[in-house]
């Protein structure tokens, strides 16, 4: 089995068990950042992405993770992958712990931000890729769709309203390729090459 396809199948199992089975899973494991900030309760930093707010959720980040997890695990490796997806689940909580830790009724849950990090280090790899949209079903260079999902992502997180955390979709985004230009093998030399400078 891969180590996506065994983030899938985890995440999966956990997110069906809290949404139908055992709720109370849901909320131990949810990430609160008023809660978090006053009870140290820290593994939500961790938990919150392997929980999901319904089955949709789920399906879409599983979806996308398949797609492009496989991909970026058969260039960078199992070990990699993992790493890169467990990091991109904590680090793009953080801008969201800044900005909500005083709401003590703000919780989110789900493995968006991990999800971007994968997808971003994919976009790092292969910025000329076409991808097709579901809602936009015309290929569009990778490099052209990143640019386009931060702006919106960055618009609707300055709009404040509803309930997607874009924080973390920005933040898992960025350690993507901060990832790749730090610890993928010759990240540097492969970017700098892309751009044409060496």
């Amino acid at each position: 089995m891969t180590v996506t396809l065994a983030i899938i199948v985890t995440t999966s199992v956990i997110s069906i068990v809290a949404l139908y089975l055992y709720p109370m899973l849901l909320d131990w494991g949810m990430f609160r950042p008023y809660r978090m900030v006053r009870h140290k309760t820290w593994h939500e930093l961790l938990t919150s992405g392997f929980l999901h707010a319904n089955f949709a959720h789920l399906f879409v980040n599983m979806f996308v993770l398949l797609f492009f997890g496989n991909e970026l695990e058969r260039t960078l490796g199992p070990a990699n992958l993992l790493v890169l997806y467990l990091s991109g689940i904590i680090i793009s909580s953080f801008p969201t712990l800044f900005k909500f830790k005083h709401d003590p009724g703000y919780a989110t849950v789900g493995a968006s931000g991990a999800v971007g990090s994968v997808l971003f280090a994919f976009i790092f790899l292969f910025p000329t890729e076409k991808l097709i949209l579901i809602l936009f079903p015309v290929p569009i260079p990778a490099w052209l769709f990143a640019l386009l999902y931060l702006a919106y992502s960055i618009y609707e997180s300055k709009r404040r309203k509803g309930k997607i955390n874009h924080e973390a979709h920005i933040a898992g985004a960025l350690w993507g390729i901060a990832y790749m230009l730090l610890f993928a093998p010759n990240g540097i030399d492969h970017i700098l090459t892309i751009l044409g400078l060496i």
